[in-house]
């Protein structure tokens, strides 16, 4: 339910001075792992969004940037199917080493930005996020809900399982698989929203029903909008209490008109102006902590310019949610400036 009047205004208004004391410092995280989904080239997608500028634009919203450099990721040798999982051990260790640095960037007092690979990575961003902050609220906005178990998942990928493995509210429907033997589910259904879903498999369709998971698929957005998707998506997460949001944003989300350069493209997703309107409202609550952008494949793009494309509109989300707004980032002039008293006109 929608707040309104003075309780809606009250909510804004604090939600606002936590704005202003949001962290000012933001980690990068770089993640090059693609080994929770079959297509190769997914690992490049950290070094191709740094080299569409991000450091430079967070810079220039005055945060001090600091770049950790990416992660290393093995891959074990002897890594057999579980089911028909494929590599389910190297995908567990890399998530196990990934959450320890998502905690270490929180615990540090940075707002934390992780950049993929593929979106089997959330499984360790969320969980070392909640290490830091277990109240944590979680929006996920993709095509695809990654809410698979390996036992309704049509192709055992677990980028396609990822937030099976976070849910309280699914653990007896898991089986144990190898290489996750270090994490316990930490998260309840009412604390996750998804946004732009048009792509859900039979069995995660049932799965979100039974478990009630507030969701809006592109047809909700269609006849809702997205400024009355995000009212009600704050709502839900936030009326109850503040508390910290992890972003996880795979690329895929945007319509592939405008994101060619990804592995699993669905038409009719969103447009520019939407996924831009998520983020800055995201932003505004003054709560994101950690944000993921996942599943940009630079080797997919079927020309330089699809690219380029892709891994700008990942920096565009990234900014916006970190602040930039479409009247221009207000830094360098806090006021209007005056001229001295010695200041002559030079023709």
């Amino acid at each position: 339910m929608a707040l309104r009047g003075p309780l809606s205004r009250l909510l804004r208004s604090t939600l606002s001075s936590s704005q202003q004391n949001r962290s000012q410092s933001v980690a990068i995280l770089g993640a090059p792992f693609s080994k929770g989904q079959k297509r190769r080239g997914v690992e490049h997608g950290p070094k191709a969004i740094r080299d569409a500028g991000l450091v430079e634009r967070l810079s220039s919203l005055d945060y001090a940037v600091h770049d950790f450099g990416d992660l290393t990721f093995k891959h074990l040798e002897k890594d057999e199917h579980f089911m028909h999982v494929p590599f389910p051990r190297t995908v567990g260790h890399a998530n196990q080493l990934l959450s320890g640095a998502v905690s270490g960037a929180v615990g540090a007092g940075h707002t934390c930005i992780m950049l993929g690979g593929d979106h089997s990575l959330a499984i360790g961003s969320v969980e070392g996020h909640a290490q830091q902050c277990p109240d944590l609220c979680l929006i996920w906005v993709d095509a695809h809900a990654d809410i698979n178990t390996p036992l309704t998942s049509p192709s055992g990928n677990l980028h396609g399982q990822s937030v099976a493995f976070l849910l309280k509210d699914l653990q007896n429907k898991m089986p144990e698989v190898p290489g996750f033997s270090w994490m316990k589910p930490f998260l309840s259904a009412r604390d996750l929203v998804y946004i732009g879903l048009r792509d859900v498999d039979p069995g995660e369709h049932i799965i979100l029903k039974t478990l009630g998971i507030q969701y809006f698929s592109m047809r909700d957005i269609d006849r809702m909008g997205i400024q009355r998707v995000m009212e009600v998506t704050l709502d839900h997460l936030l009326a109850r209490k503040q508390r910290p949001i992890h972003l996880s944003f795979d690329i895929d989300a945007f319509d592939p008109s405008l994101a060619p350069a990804t592995g699993t493209p669905v038409n009719g997703g969103l447009t520019y102006r939407e996924g831009i309107y998520v983020t800055e409202e995201i932003h505004n609550t003054g709560l994101l902590s950690v944000m993921d952008v996942v599943e940009v494949n630079p080797t997919l793009g079927a020309t330089p310019e699809a690219v380029e494309a892709t891994t700008s509109l990942a920096v565009d989300v990234i900014a916006s949610a970190l602040g930039q707004t479409r009247e221009g980032a207000h830094v360098a002039f806090p006021k209007i400036p005056e001229p001295k008293e010695d200041t002559e006109l030079r023709l």
